[in-house]
């Protein structure tokens, strides 16, 4: 159900349960998203300014696969696509989730 279908409380309890899923997660330095992450991003976006999907301004850099850990998946130049924030935050969120597009 799309989020401006849902009701106050729907809306509450899936506020609540990603706070609670939040306090789980590792940090994300702990996650790897260091300040030589931050140099690695910031020219990834020179070469690749817009989001794979949309063509508008990039202001992510997503992993095409999810790394979870791996270093290799992590640093592959190959294994990154610039993003705008909206096609990060709801496409790329649907495609990780089995609802592709």
């Amino acid at each position: 159900m799309p989020a401006e279908e849902m009701c106050e409380c729907q809306k509450a309890a899936k506020i609540a349960r990603g706070r609670r899923h939040d306090q789980k997660r590792p940090s994300s330095r702990q996650r790897g998203y260091t300040r030589q992450w931050e140099a690695l991003r910031a020219e990834f976006l020179r070469h690749n300014p817009a989001c794979k999907f949309c063509g508008n301004q990039a202001e992510h850099v997503d992993h095409i696969e999810a790394h979870k850990g791996n270093p290799r998946l992590f640093w592959n130049w190959l294994n990154l696509q610039a993003l705008c924030a909206h096609c990060h935050n709801s496409i790329k969120q649907r495609i990780e989730r089995g609802n592709h597009v």
